[in-house]
């Protein structure tokens, strides 16, 4: 026992007994002449009398209580009621007044005495040896009876005893006798102090076998056949003086009295009377704790049934959302046909209304400026102007910039309209429902029903669906624009404006040039070029050519290099990051949702990245518009499928990444590798969903390998580069091969185009075996152009040319080939340099703001907070076998623990509880490392398309709250009811509700921080690591702060100070010394919890930093 657990237990022993004594002294003289002493009638009344005069003293020494043993004091007076309130059965009192024969008084130990005692103790530590020092009554000169353990004696009847005194010990040496049954009398000390509640202190008796005093292990003084086994000799913690205490199975009303615990009953150590048992648990006589098994189990069956009814009626939910989607899509549906029929009806008024206006038009068309009608139709015309290279099926299109601008809008102004296709096929439809005949119109074309076979030509919703997507976009601006036939509404109709586009952006680039950091290698050179909005533009080139650079340049994506040239958007120098809203970029990985189904992961990309002012059913057209393009309706309901888990084909996962895109109706479509890995037919499917969208006005840019010559065909334009990101061509598809021609290139029979253009890119080919036309060929395209070529281009080519037109600032020469080489110190300085710069680059990334220029208002973060909620709660529900498997995992820990490491009273259940906070740290980190690691991929691609982040973040974490009330249940299921500590079970949630809410975070700042396996590496050292450190017994100077900063210090001192002040009474010492030595405050259990609480907040914050600082774009 250390030092300090002595000396507690000292101070403790001072402060109660110096209470006992002090009033009493007054009228001890008095008793002890009074002769009705001797009368047993009276033995009551001064009983009572002694009583009442220390029973109330805890004002007096309150304060020194408070300031001594304040740690481990919480409330004094109840405390004190806890150990010496005797006011229910006083018969030891009365006991020992007669024994004495009313010398009781002036047996009990002063102030002095009770000091001398500690500070003895104190001295000693914690050696084994339980008598005092020599002192003023027992020394080696001195020695009477009364000095042995057991023993006390009195000052005498002439002698006035002061109790407060504290620094003169009284001389008392006569009339020894044994201590009192009920009292203690230290071993070098001839006074008597009386035992606490919860101890159990007979006259000890000698067992002639061992020649001990049973119970105290103390033996009677060689020499002395006259002197017997007394009273009980010490007090202390629970490990030096165990047989004071009213052993387990027994409880013990007062200090003199053990009664076996009945059967139905049971008894702790140290109790003063017995508990009932609960019901469904087992008792029989002297059962020293209640099995509580049965609660355990019936716990963990309610648990496992109001998980099930959650997971079945969250399934239920789920099926009945989408029952209402389907009615959405249905509702939508009807609406289109009402609106078309309504459409139709107005239009009959308002051709009548147009022959009375034009008459009103030509009259007043002097007036407008001639310029703003022919500037009308210009713009009109200016998304989907017909390009040179489009494919002949769709070439016979006129121009177009939306899905519903197809109408005739330039035709003559006399000429009467037809009805609408729309209402045509509604009348068809409502007159022969089960006719095969109908059209499949194609929006963006009005052509494509005519080139197509008879056969199949098919009516579905999914058509309908599509056409009345672009017609109610015209019917609401055209509804707005004439409410009333006024004067400015007539002339809208008259003139038949155009209706509400997408924004276009065409993406210009000069002297496009990068360089990596560090290396000062190019990664591209020199490229200029132009992306038309309405046109496909396909990128190819050899492996290392730059293509992916090249897009991810345009998307303004790229980190660590250095750029230098000029990126125009629509002709002005600005930030691509300001339209990020109605731009698309999609990865080469299908980065897709596995455990969600197709449509849910198409919608949930519509609801986040569509205006927040669009309707739902305008929303349900969109996604079901993308749905029919894609080809994707058979497997609209199945899920997409992990690694683990199939779903659908590699090929549909494919399209439902570029889907993820195409459903928030960008303006700018950048594809990195769409087509590969998908089969021609697949392929030719995408590109043509990808031309119907370039029909609306679309920018649409994507890198291609080896495509098929009818897919070739099918691209607008075409960027080739060569190694190094060089311009070999850029252009017309339909003006590459005579291009190439020029150059003595020419394509033989029955080979596809760009296969063998990239054959002689590769070197594979070489038509003319002396020429390197890797590096020949991008200097002649820009001369073809009138580029300036920079020297080193035009050395490294070979060709020879006058100086006019070239620009040697236009191009840094390699550096690094022919240079001086360095030590290896300076490279490793090179390297360490660029990293750091590398780093910086990056992190400025993520950090970049710009204005938004996209003029598409998305919803806020409380809307994409409810959409992302309802994902992850979707994804959680379909991983409800890993779940269950963590409550499983945590339900055999709870049982084991319990059962192995039962709550000691020695220590309050220090050691149980230590294997608690680190188990459980352990499992719910390793379990909330899924809620980020797994979706780092899906998080950058949603963030980089200008999703909340805060509002990802924040739906992971409420979910997550589930696992946070729940797990501590599953746990103390089995820990608690095997365990039975004294503290309440609803004590033992909180702490580790707190704790799991701890832990948690730090787990998200780790998943978050690194990669999966060094997190979980993390996860499960640092708990063992800062347990280690939360339970040193050597807390000084730099230790005591790494403790003091070390979550599971303050979870583990929640536990044990939760369970500690359920000890009273003969528990006072152990409690004191054990929260000393642990360096615990009884009255911080609030404060750890608060601890804890912070620890969980600010490891979110820090991860949350963190997933918007290190995120990859």
């Amino acid at each position: 026992m250390s030092r300090e657990r002595w000396w507690v237990r000292y101070i403790l022993l001072f402060v109660i007994f110096v209470l006992f004594s002090t009033r009493s002294i007054r009228c001890q003289d008095d008793e002890a002449e009074d002769p009705k002493m001797d009368d047993p009638t009276m033995t009551p009344y001064f009983t009572e009398l002694i009583y009442s005069r220390f029973s109330n003293l805890t004002n007096i020494f309150g304060a020194e209580i408070k300031k001594r043993l304040n740690f481990c004091v919480k409330d004094v007076d109840t405390d004190w009621d806890g150990a010496f309130n005797f006011t229910s059965n006083m018969t030891f009192l009365g006991a020992c007044f007669k024994q004495t024969k009313g010398d009781l008084t002036k047996r009990l130990c002063t102030a002095a005495e009770i000091k001398f005692y500690f500070s003895t103790f104190f001295e000693r530590g914690s050696k084994s040896t339980n008598y005092l020092k020599p002192n003023k009554n027992c020394n080696l000169d001195s020695w009477v009876s009364g000095c042995e353990p057991g023993w006390a004696c009195s000052v005498g009847k002439d002698q006035t005893v002061d109790m407060k005194n504290s620094k003169d010990l009284p001389t008392r040496i006569l009339d020894c006798k044994p201590c009192c049954a009920g009292f203690f009398c230290p071993h070098g000390l001839t006074c008597m102090i009386p035992c606490p509640l919860g101890s159990y202190c007979p006259l000890a008796t000698l067992n002639k076998t061992t020649g001990v005093c049973d119970p105290y292990s103390y033996q009677l003084p060689p020499g002395k056949l006259d002197h017997q086994c007394g009273g009980a000799d010490i007090w202390a913690d629970v490990v030096s003086s165990s047989e004071v205490f009213c052993s387990p199975g027994s409880y013990c009303p007062t200090t003199i009295e053990k009664i076996p615990c009945s059967s139905g009953h049971y008894c702790r150590m140290g109790s003063t009377s017995e508990k009932k048992c609960f019901k469904l648990t087992s008792c029989e006589a002297k059962t020293a704790n209640q099995n509580i098994h049965a609660y355990g189990v019936m716990l963990v069956a309610v648990l496992s049934a109001l998980l099930l009814v959650i997971y079945s009626c969250s399934d239920q939910v789920i099926t009945t959302r989408e029952k209402r989607h389907a009615r959405s899509r249905e509702a939508a549906a009807r609406s289109a046909r009402e609106t078309a029929q309504a459409r139709e009806r107005w239009k009959s008024a308002k051709d009548v209304a147009k022959k009375h206006a034009v008459g009103l038009q030509t009259q007043l068309s002097r007036t407008f400026s001639r310029k703003k009608s022919v500037r009308q139709p210009e713009q009109l015309k200016v998304p989907g102007q017909a390009k040179p290279g489009t494919d002949e099926a769709l070439s016979s299109s006129g121009p177009s910039t939306s899905s519903t601008s197809q109408q005739s809008t330039m035709a003559p102004k006399g000429k009467k309209k037809e009805p609408s296709n729309l209402t045509k096929m509604i009348r068809e439809l409502e007159e022969n429902p089960d006719s095969q005949e109908g059209f499949n119109l194609e929006i963006g074309d009005k052509n494509i029903k005519k080139h197509m076979p008879k056969g199949k030509q098919m009516h579905t919703h999914s058509q309908i669906f599509k056409y009345a997507y672009g017609q109610l976009e015209k019917e609401k601006a055209m509804q707005q624009e004439n409410k009333n036939l006024t004067f400015s509404g007539v002339i809208s109709m008259a003139t038949d404006t155009g209706i509400r586009t997408r924004p276009v952006i065409e993406v210009a680039f000069k002297d496009l040039t990068l360089t990596l950091k560090g290396k000062n290698r190019h990664l591209m050179r020199c490229v200029t070029g132009k992306l038309m909005p309405g046109r496909v533009s396909a990128v190819m080139g050899p492996s290392g050519a730059g293509k992916t650079t090249f897009l991810s340049a345009l998307a303004g994506k790229t980190t660590g290099c250095t750029m230098t040239g000029l990126i125009l958007i629509n002709g002005k120098v600005e930030s691509m990051h300001s339209y990020k809203k109605i731009i698309g970029f999609v990865p080469q990985d299908d980065i897709v949702h596995g455990n969600l189904t197709v449509e849910e992961n198409l919608w949930f990309s519509a609801s986040c990245r569509l205006p927040a002012d669009l309707s739902k059913p305008d929303k349900v057209l969109v996604v079901e518009r993308v749905i029919e393009a894609l080809g994707l309706q058979a497997v609209r309901d199945s899920l997409v499928g992990t690694v683990e888990k199939r779903g659908i084909s590699g090929g549909q996962r494919k399209r439902v990444n570029v889907g993820l895109e195409m459903v928030m109706e960008p303006s700018l479509l950048i594809l990195d590798e769409p087509t590969s890995g998908l089969d021609s037919s697949s392929s030719l499917l995408l590109l043509r969903a990808l031309r119907r969208e370039a029909l609306e006005g679309v920018n649409i840019s994507m890198v291609v390998h080896q495509p098929s010559y009818t897919l070739f065909r099918m691209f607008d334009d075409l960027i080739l580069l060569a190694k190094g990101g060089r311009t070999v061509y850029h252009g017309s598809v339909k003006k590459v091969e005579e291009y190439f021609s020029g150059l003595g290139i020419h394509v033989p029979d029955r080979v596809n185009p760009p296969d063998h253009f990239i054959d002689i890119l590769e070197g594979i080919v070489k038509p003319s075996p002396d020429v390197d036309y890797n590096k020949q060929l991008p200097v002649r395209w820009m001369l073809h152009n009138g580029y300036p070529v920079p020297p080193d281009m035009q050395e490294d080519a070979g060709i020879t040319m006058s100086s006019e037109g070239v620009n040697p600032n236009n191009g840094t020469n390699p550096v690094g080939g022919e240079g001086e080489e360095q030590s290896f110190a300076g490279d490793l300085w090179q390297d360490v340099k660029c990293n750091v710069e590398l780093k910086r680059d990056h992190i400025q990334h993520n950090f970049l703001k710009s204005k938004d220029l996209s003029n598409r208002i998305t919803p806020g973060v409380y809307t994409q907070y409810k959409y992302f909620l309802g994902r992850v709660g979707k994804q959680r529900l379909r991983e409800a076998r890993i779940q269950a498997v963590d409550f499983l995992i945590l339900l055999l820990a709870g049982a084991c623990l319990g059962t192995l490491a039962k709550v000691s009273d020695e220590t309050f259940g220090a050691l149980g509880y230590t294997y608690t906070v680190i188990a459980v740290s352990l499992l719910c980190k390793i379990a909330a490392l899924r809620s980020f690691s797994l979706d780092k991929l899906h998080y950058w691609r949603e963030s980089a398309s200008g999703m909340s982040s805060l509002a990802y973040f924040l739906s992971k974490d409420t979910i997550d709250h589930f696992n946070t009330i729940v797990k501590p249940l599953v746990y103390l299921s089995m820990f608690y009811f095997f365990n039975n500590p004294r503290s309440s079970f609803q004590d033992n949630y909180i702490v580790l509700f707190f704790l799991v809410y701890c832990v948690t975070g730090i787990a998200y700042a780790l998943a978050i921080f690194l990669e999966p396996g060094p997190a979980q590496l993390w996860s499960v050292l640092l708990p063992v690591v800062l347990t280690l450190i939360a339970t040193q017994d050597k807390k000084n100077g730099i230790m005591k702060t790494l403790c003091d900063l070390c979550y599971t210090k303050w979870a583990l001192e929640a536990f044990v100070i939760a369970n500690a002040e359920r000890y009273s009474g003969v528990w006072l010492i152990t409690r004191c010394g054990s929260l000393m030595k642990s360096g615990y405050d009884l009255h911080d259990w609030a404060l750890c919890l608060i601890i804890l609480f912070l620890y969980g907040v600010v490891s979110r914050i820090i991860a949350y930093f963190c997933m918007i600082t290190f995120q990859k774009k």
